[in-house]
């Protein structure tokens, strides 16, 4: 996956101390832990913070001593991801509250039963946001990378259980593609990234940030091939305890030549996508060099 390993850094029993000071103190002590970890990560994970440094120095202009702050806000809003999805899907008593913005759109998308394409990208924390789909009446296929660690995930797996909602793996053997056109086919709901991609698989290169950079065309591809509405949504951390969750307006392209489709789905997904990193930037977690 284009130089992105899709792997968790650590090990169970790191996962482990901090599941234990959440149970036993709640999310602000172990945030308070997650500072100390965070700066670690900072020093010896060197390829990712040279890529996240070079993100914010070169897109965002920021100086030396900002860019490498910026780098340590990025980290330690990835573990706090961490920390919240463990909160919020175990059911531990927390403080959570979200905005709810398109959730209209979402169910507007089912309403249609045409099935349909929830896309998002690697940016803010779609774990804690995802649970709100259970509001909408429809069956949802979320489809990830299985790249963790096997001792981690069943750590993980011990802590808040087996997801309660229908995963497709994304596979070396391109296996995932039949189990999301089958979804499609049966007028189910499939929630994707479109960021990254298999360096065997099609890419078009668009302008991002001001340079060009490489985008699947998988997702797009699918959605023109089934006539299927498009939708683009995010979950993003906005204050210690608030997340904002963004569904777009309800995207369904002419009857028209598949590449015309795929091309003009392509370039609103990406158009929308600069402006949530633009938005937050701390919380893009893209941990290699996304231009190369």
């Amino acid at each position: 996956m284009s130089s992105w390993k899709g792997k968790s850094k650590g090990k169970p029993s790191g996962y482990g101390i901090f599941v234990f000071v959440l149970k036993a103190g709640g999310v602000l002590p172990t945030y308070l832990l997650l500072r100390f970890v965070t700066l670690y990560y900072l020093i010896v994970s060197y390829k990712s913070t040279k890529s996240t440094f070079n993100f914010f120095h070169k897109k965002f202009n920021y100086n030396i001593l900002k860019s490498v702050y910026k780098v340590y806000i990025n980290y330690n809003l990835l573990g706090q991801s961490l920390i919240d999805k463990v909160v919020i899907m175990s059911g531990i008593p927390n403080k959570f509250t979200f905005d709810l913005d398109g959730v209209s759109n979402l169910r507007h998308i089912a309403s249609l039963k045409k099935g349909g394409l929830l896309l998002t990208a690697h940016i803010g924390n779609w774990e804690a946001a995802r649970h709100l789909l259970h509001e909408i009446d429809a069956r949802i296929h979320v489809v990830i990378f299985d790249g963790e660690d096997q001792g981690i995930k069943e750590y993980m797996e011990s802590v808040v259980g087996k997801s309660v909602l229908n995963l497709i793996i994304i596979k070396d053997d391109m296996s995932h593609i039949f189990e999301i056109s089958n979804a499609l086919l049966n007028e189910d709901l499939v929630c994707m990234p479109a960021d990254r991609f298999i360096e065997s698989n099609k890419t078009a290169t668009m302008k991002f940030l001001g340079e060009d950079a490489r985008f699947p065309l998988g997702p797009f591809m699918l959605a023109a091939k089934f006539g299927v509405p498009v939708s683009f949504v995010y979950g993003m951390k906005e204050s210690t305890f608030h997340y904002h969750f963004f569904a777009s307006e309800v995207k369904e392209y002419p009857d028209l030549d598949q590449n015309v489709v795929v091309q003009q789905m392509l370039a609103d997904f990406v158009k929308d996508m600069e402006i949530k990193v633009r938005a937050y930037p701390e919380q893009w977690y893209n941990y290699y060099n996304f231009w190369q």
